[in-house]
């Protein structure tokens, strides 16, 4: 018997067909689904399904960018982008993974402000190594300058800040401290300002506002192997998450400008050396490469023009704890040869010493790491990032299967939906309707244009099923993992079906490039691939 309505429309006519390979969902070898080719009956028609091989040029990320709607730069202000919808989404589903991470290595989220006076970044050492690649701002009726005769601080001029070290080392000297609550770790994702030059600004690997997953772990000095070799570890995880684990390490020691004794430059670039060489990852070393306040292990990724680029760092740090003259309270002296006692007397109750600073960014830059993932994927998202995971595509022009289809993008966007305020964790899709007049094929062709994981079809036998009966048929569209999707769809149908009174749950159509799943399954199975970073 002939269905209600076909996949593809009927008053298409093919010219040229090629056959194609029904994946097997109990088969123990799998092979990506490829889709059919096709032609249409005009020239100046799409002539295929299947992404087009992707040039140098388009797998620019500012080309990709502009055509997936990521991100606007303005003259009004170099190097900050203006982040579109689906860039702003992005972004927040990085911070979301990596804030899901926290709790597991320890570490707590904090905000700190934007803007501080010029007298703390010269007790940071910013201000002397740093002020080039600064922001300056004058505050109302501030001269620039300390007046005698004004309050302290008053007539000063501010830097934006381009880091947040000065300002967690003042969280952690708001407190007294034990030896007990060490190690401390801090996470921020407040916005940074660097004063870049002009002539070096780029795209989103080189910018004037950025974003930085900035993490620092105040610790004793007898814990900074093992935070050292967690960091590392917490690394090596995000990296092989995003299909990124073929990265280099990188030692940098010290400059030539620094701050400090070279005697602790030497023991912090040991410790450093000593828990790369233990990781038993390959680095190398770029002598006087490190920062200016210590040595540091930076992660570095090769772009598709083999220039290498900065991403994640693990900086050791004794400096700054000296600078702002952090300490914690100890019952007895450490027996570490990198200890630095500021206590007086040898009592335990008076007894104090000053903690040892790592600084970490895992992704480093969000908008530089953004930019790579754009050109290893060619703008081909992982679902759980996508901005565009699924689209309904409603067949004909019946203004009720449009409502429908409208009805049901809703559904499918909002499973854990509730009259009134949403729950904290109530989850959500991002899913979008095609309720225009082009054809069913065309649809398909521009939601892979566009980069949409998934398409579903609605059409009139919609409205003649009940809801619980109501199925869609889903296919796979763009995905930067195609085998990976695929091989999740296959266990997941591949496992017991919910109890449930309708009589098909999910099965594969026998055209292969479609599976007709219910509401409730759809919405299982983006609950399955967003679970797994897929």
């Amino acid at each position: 018997m002939r269905p209600a309505w076909p996949l593809w429309p009927s008053c298409i006519l093919f010219k040229k067909v090629q056959l194609i390979r029904q994946p097997s969902f109990r088969s123990s070898s799998f092979k990506p689904l490829k889709f059919a080719e096709y032609d249409l009956s005009s020239p100046a028609e799409p002539a295929q399904l299947e992404t087009p091989s992707v040039n140098q040029e388009q797998k620019d990320p500012r080309t990709l960018s502009s055509h997936h709607d990521i991100y606007a730069l303005h003259p009004s202000s170099p190097g900050s982008p203006l982040y579109q919808p689906s860039g702003a989404h992005i972004l927040q589903k990085l911070q979301a993974f990596l804030r899901a991470q926290f709790p597991s290595y320890g570490f707590q989220e904090v905000l700190t402000p934007t803007i501080y006076k010029r007298s703390l970044w010269e007790t940071s050492g910013h201000w002397e190594i740093y002020k080039d690649d600064m922001f300056a701002v004058t505050g109302r009726g501030a001269q620039g300058s300390n007046d005698p005769d004004k309050e302290i601080g008053e007539g000063e001029e501010y830097g934006l800040k381009p880091m947040n070290c000065p300002g967690h080392c003042l969280l952690f000297k708001s407190q007294r401290r034990s030896y007990r609550d060490m190690p401390i770790r801090y996470a921020d994702f407040s916005p940074l300002h660097r004063n870049e030059l002009s002539g070096t600004l780029s795209g989103l690997t080189r910018l004037r506002r950025f974003h930085q997953d900035d993490g620092h772990i105040f610790c004793r000095p007898s814990q900074v192997k093992h935070e050292i070799s967690r960091t590392l570890d917490f690394v090596q995880m995000v990296y092989q998450t995003f299909s990124m684990g073929n990265y280099k390490l990188r030692l940098g020691t010290r400059p030539e400008q620094y701050i400090g004794s070279v005697d602790d430059w030497d023991k912090a670039e040991a410790r450093l050396k000593i828990a790369l060489q233990e990781s038993g990852q390959h680095f190398y070393i770029n002598q006087g490469d490190g920062a200016f306040y210590g040595p540091k292990i930076d992660i570095i990724l090769t772009d598709a023009d083999g220039k290498d680029l900065q991403t994640a760092t693990i900086q050791l740090d004794f400096q700054l704890p000296k600078r702002f003259e952090l300490e914690y309270d100890i019952s007895e002296p450490e027996q570490d040869q990198m200890s630095v006692s500021r206590s007086g007397p040898s009592t335990a109750s008076a007894q104090t010493e000053t903690p040892v600073l790592i600084h970490r960014a895992i992704l480093g830059s969000l908008e530089r790491f953004l930019a790579l993932l754009i050109e290893s994927d060619a703008g081909k998202w992982p679902f759980w990032m996508n901005p565009r995971q699924l689209v309904i595509l409603s067949v004909g022009k019946n203004a009720k299967v449009r409502q429908r289809a409208e009805e049901m993008a809703k559904q499918l966007a909002s499973p854990d939906a509730r009259p009134g305020p949403q729950t904290l964790n109530a989850q959500r899709f991002m899913v979008d309707y095609d309720n225009s007049d082009q054809s069913l094929a065309k649809k398909i062709v521009n939601a892979r244009k566009k980069g949409y994981s998934f398409y579903a079809v609605v059409g009139e036998r919609n409205l003649q099923r009940s809801p619980e009966l109501e199925t869609l048929d889903i296919s796979p569209c763009v995905h930067s993992k195609p085998q990976n999707i695929w091989q999740a769809i296959e266990a997941f149908l591949g496992s017991p079906a919910p109890a449930s009174n309708t009589r098909i749950e999910a099965r594969v159509e026998p055209r292969a490039t479609s599976i007709v799943m219910t509401i409730h399954r759809c919405q299982e199975l983006m609950k399955e691939l967003e679970s797994k970073y897929l």
